[in-house]
């Protein structure tokens, strides 16, 4: 018994000890907040799950946003961390066009097909930018140490920030108030806005699209298996740029589609910039849920935005923080430290073996 663990404290190394404590304080931390909050009766369970719907409409936007850093991942292994400016090409983009579609009553009078003309539309413009980026940033690259496409997509990241602002200006726009989303429906004390439903459901269905895409067709099998491996799928008779070009194209729909139903939720702050903390955050959900895994992209975006929108009055104002509701940014890239610390393969990933990681 002693000889086991003399032997245990050998393998243990001061790091791991650190570590260990780290993890003890945070969950003391979050156990003595969410028990001061529940405790003050300050919320109603209506208030609760009234967060909860707001966290699921903003965390599908999150998802769509995820599923293109663990897509492109997945099958080359590298973060393409200019994947935030694909969601903003789109959307920027497409504000225009929607502030047309409102000048002429065509938004507000046929709100359906305007809306999924919209999504189509940014759709069209993040893939394109997102196949670009592939070709010319990405491909050359493709053989080099993995470092080099990681600053590459860093660079590719500023590059397409101002060329967009030299395209559209340095302002803000803002996405037209649709008519139809501006309702809400009432379940007992909730009250649940229309948007939000729509938001989740929109990007529901967009997700279910995606997995059936990747489980249920012959493409989708083409890019499990260059996920899997590279040459064993070259030699099977699979195309290997054209697995990858699709892979970034689908990513950059999804991302672009994202924008225009981030604009509905949230109309104001659409500019060059707006990408990089939506960006941060979708990646901080790919990693949640286990970077490399479709369904836990899913997941991982979905908990992120529940954990973000109660998160601040469940655990921050029970240990006694002035202005909570501010820090929801720093909750989200706390959540990608305690990740990190607690489960890095995430909630659905297995850990690599040295050949892959």
């Amino acid at each position: 018994m002693r000889e086991d663990l003399q032997r245990w404290l050998d393998g243990v190394s001061w790091v791991d000890l650190f570590l260990w404590g780290l993890r003890i304080v945070i969950i003391l931390l979050i156990v003595v907040g969410a028990f001061n909050t529940l405790t003050s009766g300050k919320y109603t369970i209506s208030t609760w799950i009234s967060l909860s719907i707001s966290g699921l409409a903003q965390g599908s936007i999150y998802a769509l946003i995820a599923l293109g850093y663990t897509l492109v991942y997945g099958i080359l292994l590298m973060i393409n961390f200019a994947h935030g400016e694909v969601f903003m090409a789109g959307a920027f983009t497409t504000v225009f066009l929607a502030n047309y579609f409102n000048q002429v009553g065509f938004l507000n009078n046929y709100p359906v097909p305007a809306i999924l003309i919209l999504m189509a539309f940014a759709a069209l413009v993040s893939m394109s930018v997102a196949v670009l980026l592939e070709r010319i940033a990405y491909r050359p690259l493709r053989g080099a140490p993995r470092l080099v496409p990681l600053i590459t997509a860093i660079g590719a990241s500023f590059f397409l920030q101002y060329s967009f602002r030299g395209f559209y200006g340095s302002g803000f726009q803002t996405y037209p108030a649709v008519t139809a989303l501006s309702g809400t429906i009432t379940m007992g004390n909730i009250t649940i806005p229309v948007v939000q439903l729509v938001v989740f459901f929109a990007a529901l269905v967009l997700m279910s699209g995606l997995y059936w895409l990747v489980e249920r067709t012959k493409m989708g099998k083409s890019m499990r298996a260059v996920s899997e491996d590279k040459e064993v799928a070259a030699l099977m008779g699979i195309d290997i740029n054209r697995v990858i070009v699709f892979t970034f194209a689908i990513g950059g729909m999804l991302a672009g589609a994202a924008g225009v139903i981030n604009g509905l939720y949230r109309p104001q702050g659409v500019y060059f910039f707006m990408g990089f903390i939506p960006g941060i955050k979708a990646f901080t959900a790919a990693v949640l849920g286990g970077i490399g895994s479709v369904p836990g992209a899913m997941l991982g975006g979905l908990f992120l935005g529940v954990i973000e929108s109660i998160g601040p009055n469940l655990v921050l104002e029970g240990l006694g923080i002035d202005g909570a509701n501010q820090l929801k940014d720093a909750i989200a890239f706390t959540m990608l430290v305690l990740v990190l610390i607690f489960r890095p393969q995430g909630i659905l990933g297995e850990r690599l073996s040295e050949k892959k990681a």
